[in-house]
């Protein structure tokens, strides 16, 4: 049987699960739909481009004549629905089910049509769970929590996803070193707000904990996914710091800069909040790497409010960012607000959120040419000429590319390796570089 993965990292972990427990049950999994008559797809919900996105992918596999487990965020959501609008649907699962994939196959192959959806997702997983990872090797995703406890106006994920429920410091922990031993370069820790971990189960936040416990694993990069602004407390600040492994990449979706705003979206809107935590960053790490992502037209949005984004973008010159038309999601409260935004001007005001970033996001790159960073090496270009990688300023999918040009001297480097480069050029998004040996480094290093 085959796997077919869409919507984020979580989802990616969930799809790795059910392929590892049917692994262990002795199926042949497969991540090419067309090997298989049986076809598992672990489907996004978030908004409605990514609803449309997986019932596509449903109906293209019905058509191919393939019969089709729904999984994911999708059959949360609609459940039913599914299973009455697609005959070739066989089961569906749950967010916080994916841990039956087993026994629904088999309940499957007895002649049943299976629902397998909690109405209350609660499942979270553990270090012991089976995982068969499809990715570059040399990277994980693991996830600390599921859930969310916040309200977003414009967000449907609690729904979907449950309330938060976080491993033990031990069970991550325990992952973490079984990922190590496996040769894993990369650690991504997820969740749905990653600095909320541990409120659950130890009565208080322990993102900063967890960090020093992940201190002492043998992964040369751990990084943070998924920063709530009030979550950076100094605590987790000083981790960051502080701990050798982790990375200091931030990645802080702010969706806007007005209070206003911010407000309406059930988002810390205090005035100053969001410039302050940024500066208190700045000043204690000073290499520190910043993403966030942006939500432009949300309901009432005005003119003063955009210009009030512009500007905000303008004076933080963060590494990178997202930008995001508001999408409407019934569900939510958002949907329901007066002086909803034409797409048109939401997406005008995209454009322009782009146009004012990129000259940034070049000049954040520019500051790198010249300084030495490890790389690590993920694949060659379809034409072999060159070795892409990434530097720790760049999260894999979502931010840019090292770019080292295969000669006959680095021509043993494969990926998984992590090397010492030497940046050399800069693009709007990507960086080129040269592998160098440790006196080239020492020489570089000093000519700064």
């Amino acid at each position: 049987m085959a796997f077919v993965h869409l919507g984020c990292e979580k989802n990616l972990v969930d799809t790795e699960h059910m392929m590892g427990l049917l692994d262990q049950g002795g199926y042949l999994v497969s991540s090419n739909p067309s090997d298989a008559s049986l076809v598992v797809v672990n489907t996004c919900s978030f908004i409605q481009e990514a609803r449309e996105e997986s019932v596509r992918a449903l109906i293209g596999l019905a058509e191919d004549g393939k019969e089709i487990i729904i999984a994911g965020c999708l059959a949360q959501h609609f459940q039913e629905e599914l299973l009455q609008s697609i005959p070739e649907a066989k089961a569906i699962v749950g967010t916080g089910d994916y841990q039956h994939i087993l026994n629904v196959l088999k309940r499957i192959e007895q002649g049943e049509i299976v629902n397998q959806v909690s109405k209350i997702p609660k499942f979270v997983g553990d270090e012991k769970l089976p995982r068969y990872r499809t990715n570059a090797q040399a990277v994980a995703y693991v996830k600390v929590a599921e859930g969310c406890d916040y309200s977003c106006a414009f967000c449907i994920i609690p729904k979907l996803r449950g309330k938060q429920r976080s491993r033990t410091i031990e069970s991550i922990v325990l992952e973490a070193k079984n990922l190590a031993e496996q040769g894993v370069k990369e650690l991504i820790l997820i969740s749905q707000i990653t600095t909320n971990y541990g409120l659950d189960i130890y009565g208080r936040p322990c993102l900063g904990e967890l960090l020093k416990a992940l201190g002492d694993v043998d992964i040369p990069w751990i990084r943070v996914h998924y920063a709530y602004p009030t979550g950076l407390t100094p605590n987790v600040i000083t981790a960051f710091r502080d701990i050798p492994n982790i990375v200091p990449y931030f990645d802080l979706p702010l969706q806007h800069s007005h209070p206003e705003i911010l407000r309406s979206m059930n988002r810390p809107w205090q005035a100053n909040l969001n410039t302050n935590l940024l500066n208190r960053i700045r000043d204690q790490i000073p290499d520190a790497i910043f993403r966030t992502s942006l939500i432009v037209g949300f309901p009432g949005e005005t003119e003063s409010h955009f210009e009030h984004l512009v500007s905000f973008v303008k004076k933080e010159e963060f590494d990178h960012i997202g930008v995001f038309t508001f999408s409407s999601e019934a569900g939510t409260k958002a949907a329901n607000l007066d002086n909803q935004i034409p797409f048109s001007i939401a997406q005008a005001r995209k454009d322009k959120i782009i146009s004012i970033q990129q000259p940034i996001a070049a000049i954040r790159n520019q500051s790198w040419v010249g300084r030495t960073a490890d790389v690590l090496i993920e694949s060659r270009d379809d034409d072999n000429r060159e070795i892409l990688g990434r530097c720790f300023r760049f999260s894999p999918e979502v931010d840019g590319t090292v770019r080292i040009l295969l000669t006959p001297e680095n021509h043993y480097l494969s990926p998984g390796m992590m090397i010492p480069g030497l940046i050399t050029g800069s693009e709007l998004y990507d960086l080129t570089a040269e592998v160098i040996g440790a006196k080239e480094m020492v020489q570089a290093e000093r000519s700064k």
